[in-house]
């Protein structure tokens, strides 16, 4: 049924994208839209990912420049018997993750500097569990095509914006032309970030869960989100800003509120998902951090120290 109604939230998508292309080009348009569609999802099911990781300057690591980052991957990799994903990490202050790719084969997780710098040890492993939950349930193809075709609704409501402007419908229908045109450049954006925000809201309570049993403990990944979800109100994320259409990805929303972009969330309420967590915890029997499967740092290290140098930070 999830991925049924995903199928359908995304076809939702493409006809908005098709209803778009017509109002822009009448039955011509509609047909280019069709194509162009087509060929985006395509695109999409094979280069999205990189696309969306160049979108966001992100930086491959590895178990030399990124010892403890990379070796806690792996871990929680093999515990949610997945392949080990490509690691990488957004020089970025707003602490916050993703996870892409088309399938585990071909999956790969990113952490903000900002995440590592800010948050524990355990904390950090909630988050990735997490973004690795999203690869195991094959969510990663799904949410990067919604942020492709999402993002090209809005270019292309823009572009009607600066066709309007200079006059381009007035003699294309007269009066209906003109309110079909302005209902496109109001109401299609807000239709995609609709769809976008259902799709990432179905996903992201499944998500949260299997991360907790792959770490091992809900109340890592509850502390995680409470932390981010205040730091993303405080600490802008420029790269997001620029690409609104991506913001579904993240484990929070990334974008700062500021802009009709992110009027409605893409997320569920991050209280909520806190209480589902705590509310697992309970049913495991786990009331405090003392379940650690995963591995801690030594103490007299700090958690992201760059190995026997002890430079800070998995990308020195």
């Amino acid at each position: 049924m999830s991925y049924a109604k995903t199928a359908i939230l995304l076809s939702l998508l493409t006809a908005i994208f098709v209803a778009i292309g017509g109002i822009a080009g009448g039955q011509t348009g509609m047909v280019i839209a069709f194509l162009i569609a087509l060929a985006m999802n395509a695109f999409s099911f094979w280069r999205s990912d990189k696309m969306v990781l160049r979108m966001h300057d992100a930086e491959e690591v590895d178990e030399h420049s990124a010892p403890e980052y990379y070796n806690m991957v792996r871990e929680l990799a093999a515990r949610a018997e997945l392949p080990m994903p490509k690691v990488y990490v957004l020089h970025n202050p707003q602490p916050n993750a993703f996870a892409t790719g088309r399938n585990p084969q071909n999956a790969a997780v990113a952490a903000t500097t900002g995440l590592l710098e800010s948050l524990s040890h355990e904390e950090v492993a909630g988050v990735m569990a997490h973004e690795l939950a999203h690869i195991k349930n094959r969510d990663t193809l799904i949410m990067t095509i919604a942020a492709t075709i999402g993002g090209a609704i809005s270019m292309l409501a823009q572009w009607l914006q600066f066709h309007s402007l200079f006059g381009g419908n007035r003699s294309n229908g007269g009066g209906a032309g003109i309110i079909a045109t302005l209902a496109a450049i109001i109401l299609a954006p807000m239709a995609a970030m609709l769809v976008q925000m259902a799709i990432s809201r179905s996903r992201e309570y499944q998500a949260d869960k299997l991360g907790a049993l792959i770490c091992g403990n809900p109340l890592w990944l509850s502390s995680a989100l409470h932390k981010i979800a205040g730091f993303a109100q405080r600490i802008e994320n420029p790269t997001a800003e620029a690409a609104p259409a991506t913001a579904h990805i993240f484990i929070i929303n990334p974008l700062s509120g500021h802009g009709i972009d992110n009027f409605f969330s893409t997320h569920p309420n991050t209280e909520n998902r806190v209480a589902e967590l705590e509310a697992l915890a309970r049913e495991m029997g786990i009331t405090s951090y003392r379940s650690a499967p995963i591995s801690a740092p030594p103490p007299s290290a700090g958690p992201w120290s760059g190995g026997a140098s002890g430079s800070r930070g998995p990308w020195d």
